[in-house]
């Protein structure tokens, strides 16, 4: 009964409801538990909506924070503030996990690959860089026709004739000449490895 005149006189801050919830009387504590679930609700939506979209995530820790008060009740003590406060710091910090774990899980991530990755990882890129360096450098010292003729035949990939075209020689002399010019790099690199 006291419960009933509690909730129809429409006490503010709940106190005498609160009083009775905290004694343990069943009626009090489902009274109550319809007086501040609505206010949680709302609250949580404000400021869980945003997170999802959708009030799922809201309603949810809605949920958490009724039944955190529920768990808290026999511990509260009337220190002459409002219950909703009470509530209220126990639906902030059900509010500031939520939104702790909505930022862990929405971690962006690429999409898995097909397959696994072609591409050469760091240190291969190091290893071709350095060595691509180094024939940089062996090239540069060869002399100019033999650097010449390795430029087009190895690297630009032309045949032995084209090469002789661009070079005015017969494709012959391309292939001779082309053996010499490797030869010396083939030396030039062994010796710059002994020293």
């Amino acid at each position: 009964m006291r419960v009933l005149r509690a909730a129809q006189e429409g006490d503010g801050d709940l106190r005498e409801l609160t009083s009775l919830a905290v004694q343990g009387d069943p009626g009090a504590i489902e009274v109550l538990l319809a007086e501040v679930r609505p206010m949680i609700v709302r609250y949580c939506r404000a400021r869980l909506g945003r997170v999802s979209g959708q009030y799922h995530i809201a309603d949810d820790v809605a949920q958490e924070v009724c039944i955190a008060v529920l768990a808290a009740l026999p511990r509260y003590r009337d220190m002459g503030r409002p219950f909703a406060s009470f509530v209220f710091g126990i639906a902030a910090h059900k509010i500031a996990d939520a939104m702790r774990s909505a930022v862990r899980a929405a971690v962006p991530t690429e999409d898995l690959p097909d397959g696994p990755d072609d591409r050469p990882g760091p240190e291969e890129t190091v290893v071709r860089y350095i060595e691509a360096q180094r024939a940089r450098d062996l090239l540069t010292r060869l002399p100019e026709h033999q650097r010449e003729l390795v430029l087009l035949r190895v690297v630009a990939g032309l045949s032995a004739e084209e090469t002789g075209n661009v070079l005015g020689m017969s494709a012959g002399a391309v292939r001779v000449a082309q053996h010499r010019a490797l030869a010396r790099l083939r030396a030039m690199a062994r010796e710059e490895s002994i020293a």
